[in-house]
């Protein structure tokens, strides 16, 4: 096992080299010079040439490359163009907003899409079938943007009844310890800014889980529909054991890989930053902050969460090759 961790470990290395040169290459292929593009068309020719200076932006680009990279392996991410604040500063102020979103969207996700996959797995053809696999293709085609922004009108500001800004009401204080204001707000005995923390965390729950949720549930039946064909299934039917068993312990069992993997790839999407939900909810995360920094070419920001993203996505991978190995023995040899 540990040889297996070790060799995919190695296997990234190569990965994440690539992924840094065609970030860097990315962002300086863009026309025109990056320093004009931030400060904006009436800035001086002094303020263009101070800002080229400090970004590295005149030296050759092999070198501004070699010294990014360096920069990056000792955690310097530099600083950003509006407000010169250290850019590791605000990924760590923001990333825990995008981290309790994003896993409260995976577990309903979770939660909700794996057990109507294996439903409508069993109940092939039926009408729970039909409906949940129509609930799905629903769940895929609508657009994120669109979703948000009608449960925004119907359930915020038609009905009244859930809150749909940011991440707690204005009148409310909570020691900041973990950046997760569920937690926080339990860890300070807090229940009533611990109840409006999960109010405003419902509406942009529902709609970053929608997409991730209908895929879930897509992957599971299809994997158990193939594992149900199987002999071995087959052949514990007829032993007599009892449909649960056979369906919990053989069948879904055998079916968790590529459930496995739809679930690692919908983590590595979310925790990168769900740029229109937090967008459309005014969620402080990292997702709007990039969102934001895109539009005001910030691209110290832009550069260090593109690379960023793309190591969570790596991390994320690495994790489910792990889990892999456990759930059959089989792949570590």
């Amino acid at each position: 096992m540990a040889k297996y961790i070790a060799r995919r470990i190695v296997e990234s290395i190569p990965v994440i080299i690539g992924v840094s040169i065609l970030v860097f290459m990315l962002l300086h292929l863009i026309p025109g010079d990056p320093a004009t593009a931030m400060l904006g068309e009436r800035a001086t020719p002094e303020n263009v040439e101070a800002l080229r200076e400090r970004l590295g932006l005149n030296k050759p680009l092999y070198e501004q490359y070699l010294l990014w990279v360096g920069r990056m392996l000792q955690g310097d991410l530099g600083h950003t163009v509006r407000g010169n604040i250290p850019v590791a500063d605000e990924i760590g102020a923001r990333f825990p907003a995008t981290i309790e979103l994003s896993v409260a969207a995976l577990l309903l996700a979770t939660v909700v899409g794996v057990p109507l996959g294996i439903i409508s797995g069993i109940k092939r053809n039926s009408i729970i079938d039909t409906l949940t696999m129509f609930g799905a293709l629903l769940g895929v085609s609508i657009p994120v943007f669109v979703l948000g922004l009608l449960l925004i009108f119907l359930i915020g500001v038609e009905w009244e009844w859930l809150p749909f800004v940011g991440r707690l009401s204005s009148g409310l204080a909570v020691e900041r310890r973990t950046g997760l204001l569920v937690i926080d707000t339990l860890l300070s005995g807090n229940l009533a800014a611990f109840k409006d923390a999960i109010e405003h965390l419902i509406l942009p729950t529902i709609t970053l889980a929608t997409v991730s949720l209908a895929i879930i549930a897509r992957i599971t039946r299809s994997a158990m529909l193939e594992v149900l064909n199987q002999d071995y299934i087959r052949t514990a039917r007829a032993k007599g054991l009892k449909a649960r068993n056979v369906v919990m312990t053989h069948a879904f069992r055998n079916a968790l890989l590529p459930i496995v993997t739809i679930i690692g790839l919908s983590l590595g999407r979310l925790l990168s930053g769900a740029v229109l939900t937090e967008t459309i909810f005014s969620w402080p995360g990292v997702g709007k902050w990039l969102f934001d920094s895109i539009i005001a070419r910030d691209y110290p920001i832009v550069q260090s969460m593109t690379l960023v993203i793309a190591l969570i996505f790596l991390a994320v991978n690495l994790v489910v090759d792990m889990l892999y190995a456990l759930i059959d023995p089989r792949i570590r040899y």
